[in-house]
């Protein structure tokens, strides 16, 4: 079963940490995904520039809306994700876990709906 990991943190909480545990955690994230490659559980992995970075589009009334920054005015952003393969949910829960995001903020677990190949375009 494929599941994605994705990782909301709290970017204020990181900065007060500092940069020492900031760089640690993400040694150990890493830690974790070598070992997940090691077990041929590990897709891919990504994280992501600050929401500073980020640029929101919607459509209203068939008006292109573009904005700066995520929608949601929340303490905790999506930070990356891993894209892993394991056997249930149970497992993913255990990856989750040991995920050193979770701790500062929250992973959240999705399975991922397995597409064989484009759906067909209705016309």
């Amino acid at each position: 079963m494929k599941f994605i990991l994705l990782c909301y943190d709290d970017e204020q909480a990181w900065q007060q940490a500092g940069k020492a545990a900031h760089e640690a955690a993400i040694a150990e994230a890493v830690q974790l995904t070598h070992e997940l490659q090691k077990r041929g559980q590990y897709i891919r992995s990504a994280p992501l520039h600050p929401t500073a970075t980020a640029t929101s589009v919607r459509v209203r009334e068939g008006k292109k809306l573009v904005t700066d920054g995520p929608f949601a005015e929340t303490r905790e952003v999506l930070g990356g994700f891993h894209l892993i393969d394991v056997n249930s949910l149970e497992e993913a829960i255990d990856i989750a876990g040991r995920h050193p995001g979770a701790r500062i903020g929250c992973v959240e677990i999705r399975p991922i709906v397995e597409l064989t190949s484009l759906p067909a375009i209705n016309t």
